[in-house]
């Protein structure tokens, strides 16, 4: 594998497309010119899946000097609406990138009608008047030849008649199709007299009812691709057995009057899909979930879309990050969620903000400290980043701590609160627990302790040594929060393997928890939507976009540490 020198000075390999482009640029195709396009459907909201092909249509682009355009693929107008056009480019933007121009496959409507009339007027086209089921039975097998269309030798005048009928409205829908007149023994079934043009009678979205007969995506993309300028049309492998039909129909283009220049053509290249563990990429299945009210819309932070991630608090450089990770190759694979999740980490280690948040309070009692006394502790905001600053945190006689980190009757390797053991209470004092107090029921309302006045945090018998820091917030400083705990949508690690199973039934009923009875520090009052946060000795977490300063919300990100695997025994793929 070649390598290449990184503007950070580090070697790294190139993949087979940038291979493949290099190639070109110094054989001199296309006079060096690249232009790469990123083709979204708009039926639906991008998925990480999107964000890998994002990554490389305007990666290779930058990367080479060249330019990547957005093209809306909106061949299909019952399944197409501006709110999802409107979310891609969102997504985009996102993500780190800048289109050159926005085109939509629309746009070429005409052209790409024009191509098919040319091929009509040649016999190289024909209308078929038989249901899909008919000419599905005719396609044979990939071991058998299909058998012809009783309609594939009618005259050219015929079929450019019914042709032009069809977009009149005087046809209706699955009436009839106009079919390209290839080879219907060809071993390659795509070959088989592919359809090339359907009636759809539903408005759309840009042209509105100007359009009744649309082109198939097979038959409209290369063109477009040709029309628009493309270089390098790069694609995922399930296209890549239509490759041959691509370059067939971008050759037949480029034999008539409508291709212009005669020395340009765009090369198709395919990379793996993304795939993930606990988790469906299916646009079907993701809009089951919507539309069913299984998760709470498209950007639910459960949902593999780029807006899903954004909401759950991801940043667009550890997606990045990950997808870098996993790289590019011809062979399908399973990437295990816990890869994406270490590369979070590490990016929200350098840019997270560390705040104290109590999820499940116990309220702590300094017996020794002076009522209505309160003091302003500093808090360093990132300890990896020195210019991200401080900010201050009350501390008081009453703090809420963690109930997990007091104990009465500790194990010895228990090195949080418990009778007798002294703790750091974070940024603050050692404190030395003296015991608690509980309800009629056994439960533990009150923790009680003492602190040392002279080890606050920078004084020197701060460095006293003690086993355990815990986190805290002050009682009558803090604010109330919602707290929702996310993880995997699915229990099972590949669901979309079960083709036996409703994979609603495979869908993790822990997924979801909402706390509502926490408290976190009134610092976070002051921070907007989508902040990136770390509470400390928790978690990473952000601000959700329905938190207000009356009301707080936060969503889980990730854990501190991978305990999934751990607890389900998943393997690395």
């Amino acid at each position: 594998m070649t390598d290449i020198k990184e503007e950070s000075g580090e070697k790294k390999s190139l993949n087979f497309i940038e291979q493949a482009i290099e190639s070109d640029i110094k054989e001199g195709k296309n006079a060096g010119k690249i232009q790469t396009r990123f083709p979204p459907e708009p039926n639906g909201y991008l998925h990480i899946g999107h964000a890998k092909a994002i990554c490389m249509d305007f990666g290779v682009a930058k990367k080479y000097g060249g330019i990547c355009n957005l093209r809306f693929d909106d061949t299909n107008p019952v399944k197409e609406d501006t709110e999802y056009v409107d979310s891609i480019m969102e997504d985009i933007q996102w993500m780190g990138f800048q289109w050159e121009n926005i085109y939509y496959a629309s746009d070429y409507f005409q052209q790409v009608w024009d191509f098919a009339v040319e091929l009509i007027k040649q016999g190289k086209a024909y209308i078929d008047e038989q249901n899909a089921e008919e000419i599905a039975k005719q396609k044979g097998t990939p071991t058998q030849a299909g058998t012809e269309s009783p309609y594939r030798n009618r005259p050219m005048e015929e079929s450019l008649a019914l042709f032009n009928k069809m977009n009149t409205g005087e046809i209706e829908e699955g009436a009839m199709v106009l079919r390209a007149k290839i080879d219907m023994a060809n071993p390659n079934m795509h070959f088989r007299d592919p359809i090339i043009y359907r009636v759809i009678k539903h408005p759309h979205h840009r042209t509105g009812d100007a359009w009744k007969a649309y082109p198939m995506y097979d038959f409209a993309h290369g063109q477009s691709d040709y029309f628009e300028g493309v270089t390098h049309s790069i694609c995922t492998l399930e296209f890549e057995v239509h490759r041959p039909l691509y370059d067939y129909f971008v050759n037949e283009l480029k034999e008539t009057s409508l291709a212009g220049e005669a020395g340009y053509r765009p090369r198709q290249m395919e990379f793996n899909r993304l795939n993930l563990t606990y988790t469906v990429m299916s646009k079907r299945k993701l809009l089951t979930l919507v539309k069913e009210g299984l998760v709470n819309g498209w950007d639910d932070p459960r949902m593999p879309t780029i807006c899903g991630y954004r909401r759950r608090g991801y940043s667009p450089e550890s997606i990045r990050k990950f997808i870098d990770m996993i790289g590019y190759t011809k062979y399908e694979a399973l990437n295990d969620v816990s890869l994406l999740e270490a590369a979070l980490r590490e990016d929200l280690n350098t840019r997270a903000t560390r705040v104290s948040a109590v999820l499940n309070p116990v309220k702590l009692i300094i017996t020794n400290y002076p009522e209505g006394q309160v003091e302003e502790m500093e808090a360093i905001n990132n300890p990896e980043d020195q210019n991200s600053g401080m900010h201050h945190i009350q501390f008081g006689r009453e703090l809420w701590m963690e109930r997990e980190d007091f104990m009465e009757d500790a194990p010895k390797k228990f090195f949080r609160m418990t009778p007798g053991q002294e703790v750091r209470l974070k940024n603050a004092y050692i404190v030395k627990c003296t015991g608690c107090k509980k309800d009629e029921n056994g439960e533990i309302t009150e923790v009680y302790c003492e602190y040392d006045p002279h080890t606050r945090s920078g004084m020197p018998e701060s460095n006293r040594k003690v086993k355990g820091t815990l986190h805290w917030v002050s009682c009558s400083h803090c604010l109330p929060a919602e707290v929702r705990l996310y993880d995997r949508l699915f229990k099972i690690e590949n669901p979309g393997a079960e083709v036996d199973s409703d994979f609603r039934e495979l869908l993790n009923p822990e997924s979801l928890k909402v706390l509502t009875n926490c408290y976190v520090e009134k610092y976070l009052s002051e921070l907007k939507p989508y902040s990136y946060l770390q509470f400390q000795r928790i978690g990473y977490f952000n601000i959700d976009k329905e938190s207000t300063p009356e009301k707080l919300i936060f969503n889980r990100t990730v854990g501190l540490k991978d305990t999934w695997g751990k607890i389900n025994h998943n393997p690395q793929k």
